[in-house]
């Protein structure tokens, strides 16, 4: 697919002759190469060095002691610098853009200046304005630009070009095709790296969107969802800094997802990010008990949320007089005045906080109360009321004005002075007696003991959620804790409905690590991948953590797998977002070959999809094979084709997928090598699949879109063994890799 107008060089293009029929450098388009080579090469020494020069620069300022907090902050913004300038090792110079108007831009990770009072840009960092067309121009909208040229590098050594004119005579839908093949034709390694030099138009234009609202992008397998993902958190956090003050949460499938992608920001110089899985956001909070899908399914509904939320108000205490006791005299606060109080208190806040709001009115009503009581005690006594002022003097002695104190206030008419209220309030605030009169009216409540009981009460169940049927809150009362997965978003709910006891102040040099930490932490964005599998309360989860709604979501619909039963993005993020969403799409699939992908258009038709799959863009030139094997055969015979695709794919990787119950079977034959279910292998790929029984994935709860994932992993070459009762006499293979896979 290489484009006969394109200048283009690979590795061999620096030897002394290049193979596969590719011009040997003696040749004029040879020489050609080695000097774009050359000019290329020359121009990453001057960035390397520039980047060098800029690090110890930072490193000597890094050196000296702060003497105070501005000093702090300044160092901590240094530090960052200075990290992203170390880790833009690695493909430091990626790309160029050459203008009808002669001039000439290099793209890169980041963006250098020259050294010069001018400070005119070196390196144009690849989130920059000035760098879009590198990513979005064509030979029909050019967009002032006469050529591209990819840049291919190996540590500090440029090993090829690839150059697009973009005057017309190209007319291929990909952006430096070359390149991009290039990339997609690499042994993959376990964990996902950057693609900032091959992002095609249609993910670029997702990447640099409005951060405005929700954005739901629909990506069918190897189009690249997870890769417009992060590398729009890595655009966000450039273009919008003041989102790296509040951290962006992502979200993941999985911790073993997580670990593939752990690479990726950080290469691109963000820091400013929390990775978790919904199940992993608690802080303190561990799955340890799995449950059945349809139980799943009941407690991932949207009506849990109004369920806990009516729940919680309900606890609240109840408006009456209350009679408080201060210094050996009883003091009344009318039921009409603690409703006024407690309506005051409530007022939107979580349960803790308004328990917090409502004792500090009741600390002013009481001090109220004391001085009214106190003044018109006074008054009395002026009058001689010989038994009053008896009372007043056996107040007065344990009101005793401080040693040394100049009489003053009370002390002289009886008027309580500004500073003997504000005294007298502060010593109420801070009386332990009035502190646990509080708490037995109003008590502090643990979110997982109270959810506990909430869940294990069916009287409870029938009165808060009356949609769920007899045989539905039987199914939920049964199930004790410990926690499943579907108890987490109920559980965040519930703890955001009482709110923190004493909210601690975050700690920590980096936001990330104190937004970690923080259940209550507002964050300036998130990123969903894998979207399409969260439940309606998951959905709610994410929006306590982001209300401006300022997320991004990618996902492909067809390939959920969950309990819930959404079958639509419309239905997926009704609950949560209603008709306030911008729905966009990826159509091409980049790593997973057309062979593969023609297999895929009668499984999602068994999996109801109304969604056309992705256009593959590339061949492996390996047809997919199947091998049919009886159940005694099936461990020796996935030994075997294991080796031979390891001894095909050295130095990239395989990975096996098969049913959930013959996975640990497998595991104890297969040696290092990952043995998943369908969907643990969701978002991660191999050069090579082997998929083992495709018929018994496909009877799995929503088995077609499982089997849908299966098939999809791979970016070269997919082997099947299909099981069947009956010995075949000799193997049957259906078509398959040139030469029988298994010796």
């Amino acid at each position: 697919m290489r484009r006969d107008s394109a200048l283009s060089s690979g590795p061999a293009d620096v030897g002394e002759a290049a193979p596969d029929g590719e011009p040997s450098t003696s040749t004029v388009e040879g020489v050609a190469r080695r000097s774009a080579v050359a000019e290329e090469q020359e121009f990453l020494d001057l960035a390397t060095a520039r980047r060098d020069t800029l690090a110890d620069h930072l490193q000597t300022e890094l050196s000296a002691e702060p003497r105070d907090a501005v000093e702090r902050a300044r160092q901590r913004m240094l530090r960052q610098q200075h990290d992203e300038l170390r880790r833009a090792r690695e493909g430091l110079v990626f790309g160029r853009l050459d203008g009808l108007d002669g001039s000439v831009r290099h793209v890169g990770r980041i963006g250098l200046r020259n050294d010069g009072e001018d400070g005119e840009p070196l390196l144009v960092d690849w989130r920059a304005p000035a760098a879009r067309p590198f990513y979005t121009a064509t030979a029909v909208d050019p967009q002032g630009q006469a050529r591209r040229r990819h840049i291919r590098t190996t540590g500090s050594a440029v090993v090829g070009v690839d150059d697009e004119p973009l005057d017309g005579t190209m007319t291929a839908d990909l952006v430096g095709e070359g390149a991009l093949l290039a990339a997609l034709d690499q042994r993959r390694t376990g964990r996902m790296s950057t693609a900032i030099s091959t992002l095609q138009r249609e993910q670029d234009d997702i990447i640099r969107a409005e951060a405005t609202g929700p954005l739901i992008v629909q990506g069918g397998p190897g189009t690249g969802k997870t890769v417009v993902a992060l590398h729009r958190v890595a655009y966000l956090l450039f273009a919008h800094r003041a989102m790296a003050d509040q951290a962006v949460l992502v979200l993941g499938p999985s911790p073993r997802f997580l670990q593939y992608i752990s690479q990726v920001l950080p290469a691109l110089g963000e820091t400013a990010v929390v990775a978790a899985t919904c199940d992993t956001l608690l802080t303190g909070i561990r799955v340890a008990r799995d449950e059945s899908r349809p139980l799943a399914e009941i407690k991932g509904r949207a009506l849990w949320q109004p369920a806990l939320e009516n729940y919680v108000t309900s606890l609240l205490p109840r408006p009456r007089e209350l009679k408080l006791r201060w210094q050996g005299e009883f003091y009344v606060i009318t039921a009409a005045t603690v409703a006024q109080a407690l309506a005051s208190a409530v007022q939107g806040r979580p349960y803790h906080r308004a328990r917090a709001a409502f004792a500090e009115q009741l600390h002013h009503l009481l001090t109220e109360a004391v001085v009214e009581q106190r003044e018109a005690l006074m008054d009395e006594m002026e009058e001689g009321f010989e038994d009053i002022l008896a009372r007043v003097d056996r107040g007065m002695r344990q009101d005793e004005p401080h040693p040394g104190r100049t009489p003053t206030g009370s002390d002289v008419d009886g008027l309580f002075s500004d500073d003997e209220i504000e005294d007298l309030r502060h010593r109420i605030a801070e009386d332990t007696a009035i502190a646990r009169f509080v708490e037995a009216w109003w008590p502090t409540l643990d979110a997982e003991s109270l959810l506990s009981d909430f869940l294990t009460d069916r009287a409870l169940l029938t009165r808060f959620a009356p949609q769920l049927s007899p045989q539905e809150i039987t199914a939920v009362s049964s199930e004790p804790t410990p926690w499943a997965s579907s108890d987490i978003p109920l559980l965040d709910a519930l703890a955001d409905l009482l709110g923190e006891v004493d909210a601690p102040q975050p700690q920590g040099e980096f936001v990330a690590d104190r937004a970690r930490r923080q259940r209550g932490w507002v964050y300036g964005h998130v990123v969903i991948d894998e979207a399409q599998e969260l439940s309606e309360m998951q959905w709610h989860m994410v929006l306590r953590r982001c209300p401006s709604r300022s997320i991004t979501a990618v996902g492909d619909i067809d390939q959920a797998e969950a309990a819930h039963h959404h079958t639509s993005w419309a239905q997926a993020v009704r609950a949560a977002f209603g008709d306030r969403w911008t729905a966009a799409e990826l159509t091409i699939c980049y790593r997973t070959p057309r062979e593969v992908m023609d297999l895929t258009e009668p499984v999602l038709k068994k999996a109801g999809s109304r969604n056309t799959p992705p256009r593959a863009v590339r061949s492996a030139g390996i047809t997919p094979w199947e091998l049919t094997v009886t159940p005694a055969e099936l461990a020796d015979t996935a030994a075997q084709a294991l080796r031979q695709l390891r001894q095909r794919w050295q130095g990239g990787t395989v990975g096996v997928i098969a049913p959930a119950e013959r996975v640990a079977d497998l595991l104890a034959v297969l040696s290092d090598v990952p043995v998943l279910t369908a969907t643990e292998s969701k978002g991660l790929e191999w050069d090579a699949t082997l998929l083992v029984d495709p018929d018994r994935i496909a009877a799995e709860p929503r088995g077609w879109n499982r089997l849908y994932v299966a098939l999809t992993r791979c970016t070269q070459e997919l082997g099947q063994l299909i099981l069947t009762r009956q010995p075949p006499p000799l193997g049957r293979l259906r078509p398959g890799h040139p030469g029988h896979p298994i010796a």
